[in-house]
């Protein structure tokens, strides 16, 4: 096999985005997401269209279990993994702290920590025997600033940009990668997700921008992953041009 490149959520956004650039380089893949149907539609386009080798590996994140099952059941010639692009994650919900849905909250919490740390604990422990391998994780502008009704999307967040450092720090002695990518405004389904299906709400996010795509956003991972090996990119924010940080935006029609 060639090189393999493990994505997690990548039936949509980032993560299917990333999934084309990387087979379109020649790695093979595994993708995960929860939705089956999705993920054995899009290992059948890559296979296809790239003739590289794919692995739909379907499993929740949130489900730790399940996470550690599915890496000491994969086949020998699939634990090689090179690297992993830790993706899955979701916002949901933009309401004041004391208004907020203690469901979601969970479920981000479940979703963007745990899952985070379960998928890079199971790949770290493949990865270390074989001292290389590179660990990206997708954290947010959310990370590093918070802004109002950001609270528990923003706390979670943060923790994935600490649970990089504190990954970088303790595998550093493995050999092993670590790299954390902030993305600001992104038109994927993420805003359609936050807003439970709303499509005006998701849209006025972008009002004014030229967002980013999960292609700009995919074509940042595969460079971060195609430095040579002695070069690693530990923490990396990028934004349209038209948004500075998580609170200034030029939305001027005129300018």
């Amino acid at each position: 096999m060639g090189k393999i490149v493990l994505i997690t959520g990548a039936t949509s956004g980032f993560g299917k985005a990333a999934a084309y650039k990387f087979a379109a380089n020649g790695y093979d893949l595994i993708i995960n997401g929860r939705r089956t149907e999705r993920l054995d539609q899009l290992a059948a386009a890559l296979e296809s269209k790239y003739n590289v080798a794919v692995l739909a590996l379907p499993f929740d994140v949130r489900d730790e279990q399940a996470v550690f099952n599915s890496f000491t059941s994969l086949p020998e010639d699939w634990k090689a993994i090179d690297v992993l692009v830790n993706n899955a994650g979701l916002a949901l919900g933009r309401d004041y702290f004391e208004e907020a849905s203690l469901e979601d909250w969970n479920t981000m919490i479940d979703t963007n920590i745990k899952g985070v740390m379960y998928v890079a604990r199971a790949v770290s422990l493949l990865m270390i025997p074989r001292k290389k391998g590179h660990i990206i994780n997708l954290g947010s502008i959310a990370g590093k600033e918070v802004y109002e009704k950001g609270n528990m999307y923003c706390a979670t967040k943060a923790a994935v940009d600490a649970l990089s450092e504190a990954m970088r720090i303790d595998l550093l002695r493995h050999c092993i990668k670590v790299t954390a990518i902030h993305p600001g405004a992104a038109e994927t389904e993420f805003s359609l997700v936050r807003f439970k299906g709303d499509p005006v709400q998701a849209k006025k996010i972008y009002e004014g921008l030229t967002p980013l795509t999960g292609d700009d956003v995919a074509d940042v991972i595969f460079y971060c992953a195609s430095l040579p090996p002695h070069v690693c990119i530990n923490d990396l924010t990028l934004t349209p041009l038209r948004q500075a940080n998580s609170f200034y935006y030029n939305r001027d029609t005129n300018a």
